[in-house]
């Protein structure tokens, strides 16, 4: 019903859960027959929503029945029904996203959101208002993975990558700098990456900017170095 112009252009540097970062934007672009503005009436009263997409990129001919989740250092194995991997027998995949409302673009009707994780392109399959009483459970557990992720890596922009943000137009990236700490502050490198290689420069596509950064380890101090944002 709906293609997602996203902030995120590959899946290298997408938040592993929506809501991680605060600052990723994005426009769902309503499909006909469904892009009638009576067919969202009263959802501009919604602050969230559930999105239900496809992981397009994702779709494998075969499923496997176990994964490895990043959250367990991509070697514990678990149940693929026991995880969020988007390798799923079905390709279905669920978030809850914030609620930026309708627009008008290029006579195309769209609905904005925030704290996303979907990719550019992702068919949205059906939107739902996120309900708080009935959606919000606080006494909800996992086991292993009940808590957000804590490991976070300070970030440190380098002088010409602070001289290329200042010279980018904020109303066309909104968040820019804020979302680029999220990307890489919480280190989107896969599991068998982490720990090695860390002179290596990595890339992440944010709008159409390649964001090139390095991950840094000295006696006392690591960082994330973000070297060019151009």
């Amino acid at each position: 019903m709906a293609i997602t112009h996203s902030c995120f252009k590959d899946k290298f540097g997408v938040p592993r859960q929506p809501g991680l970062t605060k600052h990723a934007h994005a426009e769902l672009v309503i499909q006909a027959p469904f892009d009638r503005e009576d067919a969202f009436r009263g959802l501009e009263t919604a602050s969230h929503l559930w999105l239900i997409f496809q992981f397009h990129e994702a779709v494998r001919a075969e499923w496997r029945p176990v994964v490895r989740p990043p959250r367990l250092g991509g070697n514990r194995k678990m149940g693929v029904f026991a995880s969020r991997s988007p390798f799923r027998p079905n390709s279905l995949g669920l978030s809850v996203v914030r609620n930026e409302g309708l627009i008008r673009k290029e006579g195309k009707l769209a609905l904005k959101i925030s704290d996303h994780d979907l990719i550019e392109g992702t068919p949205i399959l059906d939107i739902k208002p996120y309900l708080p009483f009935a959606d919000a459970l606080p006494e909800a557990s996992l086991g292993w993975a009940d808590a957000p992720p804590t490991e976070r890596w300070p970030v440190r922009f380098l002088e010409e990558a602070e001289a290329q943000l200042a010279g980018l137009p904020a109303d066309a990236y909104p968040d820019l700098r804020a979302l680029i700490e999220d990307v890489v502050g919480y280190d989107p490198r896969p599991s068998f990456r982490r720990g090695r290689d860390e002179e290596r420069v990595y890339g992440a596509h944010l709008y159409d900017l390649n964001v090139r950064f390095r991950f840094v380890t000295e006696e006392s101090d690591k960082r994330v170095e973000v070297l060019t944002v151009c």
